[in-house]
């Protein structure tokens, strides 16, 4: 599957990737060479062979982008993790820190790539599910929920991924998962409507330092990328003492 750059995120040097998992069993092999001894363990604790061959290729497949852009060989690429378990590049290079975020469902997978800023990624196979109502209820914000329930039967499934898409992207990009209570910020749900963050905690979503787009990589999914913006980030920058900056900011 050919990469899919919204233009919007484009403009601003973000470098999305869309990929399928479903590879022949000789390419799960050669793909398989490039994970760490970690990752191949963690392939192993599959319980069903399809969920263990998408890991192996999303992870694979993960390492040859950045390799790519780092000029590496892909078994060279070495991982960490956030507290709340976002990955990113145990080793630190020159110039602005390359991030990234990844995220699948069924056989799509997304890559997010940005340099010098945070970035987060989801990506879901939009379909119905029988306790939607109940979950937005009970994960979506009180603004989100009442445009939820306002959508015709019809619009309920995309409306459903949209949010969902977009609060788990915002809560990855910020590095904090689902230890970030949903409710503090409001995103745009409707089909057809832009995607946008409307309100973090007390600050208009215009104002809280982060930019939402939102996406199609493939018939019957929808996705997600939210980012940091520029300002920020700049801010961000400007208070650290100067002995304390990485040498990865700009």
């Amino acid at each position: 599957m050919p990469p899919v750059v919204p233009a919007s995120i484009l403009e601003d040097a973000m470098d999305i990737v869309v990929y399928r998992l479903d590879s022949a069993p000789e390419a799960i092999s050669a793909l398989e060479a490039f994970l760490s001894d970690a990752e191949r363990q963690r392939a192993d604790r599959f319980v069903f062979d399809r969920d263990r061959r998408g890991f192996i290729v999303a992870r694979a497949r993960l390492r040859e982008l950045l390799a790519k852009r780092l000029g590496v060989e892909p078994e060279s690429i070495e991982l960490e993790y956030g507290t709340h378990g976002k990955p990113a590049l145990a080793r630190r290079r020159p110039g602005p820190e390359l991030r990234f975020n990844v995220s699948h469902s069924e056989d799509v997978a997304v890559y997010a790539f940005s340099r010098g800023r945070e970035i987060g990624i989801d990506v879901e196979a939009v379909r119905v599910i029988h306790d939607a109502d109940d979950i937005a209820a009970r994960y979506f914000s009180r603004i989100e929920n009442e445009a939820y329930r306002t959508l015709d039967a019809r619009d309920n499934p995309l409306g459903f991924f949209n949010c969902w898409t977009r609060k788990e992207a915002f809560i990855k990009a910020i590095g904090d998962g689902l230890y970030h209570p949903l409710d503090r910020f409001d995103v745009s749900l409707a089909p057809g409507e832009p995607a946008r963050i409307l309100r973090v905690e007390g600050k208009s979503g215009d104002h809280c330092g982060w930019c939402l787009d939102s996406f199609s990589p493939a018939p019957g999914f929808v996705a997600a990328v939210v980012t940091e913006s520029r300002k920020r980030h700049a801010d961000f920058a400007a208070v650290l003492p100067r002995r304390a900056r990485p040498a990865t900011m700009p």
